[in-house]
């Protein structure tokens, strides 16, 4: 259901455009939650390429039993936010993303682990995750509806504090939201550490920190234009090994999936672990 999207036209996309002398297929269609993680641990080892038709969420489920394996993992994006798909290039068109296959151009990527649990493209705390829990319940889907659903809820959203250890040393914070960006983007091309990279072995600790409420939108419009790292309400940590403690147990997301968690939050970045399949204009 990722983007509220009927993927009835997909199969016939990919008969019609998938390059036949290269690749014979099967598909599978998921049922429920975490099916899309039990498909694919089936097809590893058996597939030369497992693709997902999804988004962010989906991209999450394949990939988590592929990490440390020699299965490739590609993406035909059809989510809200497709945060990874666009970091890597992907087309967001699905006849140029099917064609994108083709090419079979393929790079290893870093990905993250947080309490255990795999995200590869972003994990967080705070607004983010407070706005993932509630869109996961709203009928409407899409760009627009998670705008309506932050506006709606900003104005009595609190800020926390935050305990960071990063590779050895300690910070404390105050952060209206917390993210672990292994590539630059949410999803959309809202960018909030424009310059992370999921091929050097770090991940970028995004402190969004407190700012007055009419600011909200200059925010907004610091990631769409590939800016929050200048805004002085951002702070960015690179690091590795990450230990992030509050008061008290609560929402997290996991590639914008939301879930509760502990109050202590182990990060870790899993350097070159995943076999990817990239956009052509995706630079190393």
């Amino acid at each position: 259901m990722a983007g509220g999207k009927r993927k009835d036209e997909v199969p016939g996309l990919i008969n019609k455009h998938l390059d036949a002398a290269k690749f014979t297929y099967d598909i599978a269609y998921t049922t429920g939650v975490n099916h899309a993680r039990e498909l694919s641990a089936n097809a590893r080892g058996k597939y030369d390429l497992i693709i997902a038709v999804g988004g962010d969420g989906t991209v999450n489920e394949v990939a988590s039993v592929l990490v440390g394996t020699q299965s490739i993992f590609g993406v035909i994006p059809f989510g809200s936010g497709n945060g990874l798909s666009r970091f890597l290039g992907i087309p967001m068109n699905i006849e140029k993303a099917i064609k994108n296959i083709n090419s079979s151009r393929v790079e290893t990527i870093d990905t993250g682990l947080m309490n255990g649990q795999h995200f590869f493209n972003m994990a967080g705390m705070g607004f983010d995750a407070h706005i993932s829990e509630v869109f996961s319940h709203d009928k409407n889907r899409g760009f627009w509806a998670y705008i309506k659903s932050s506006f709606r809820e900003v104005t009595h959203y609190q800020s926390e504090i935050y305990q960071l250890h990063i590779d050895g040393r300690d910070y404390e914070r105050q952060a209206f939201m917390l993210s672990l960006a292994n590539s630059s983007q949410y999803g959309n091309n809202a960018h909030i550490s424009p310059y992370a990279s999921v091929q050097d072995g770090l991940l970028d600790v995004c402190v969004v920190k407190p700012f007055p409420l009419y600011k909200f939108i200059i925010m907004g419009l610091h990631m769409f234009n590939k800016t929050a790292h200048q805004s002085r309400y951002v702070e960015i940590i690179k690091g590795k090994d990450i230990i992030i403690r509050r008061k008290k147990a609560g929402p997290i997301h996991l590639d914008g999936e939301p879930q509760l968690m502990d109050a202590d939050v182990t990060v870790k970045v899993v350097p070159a672990s995943l076999k990817i399949l990239v956009g052509s204009t995706y630079k190393a």
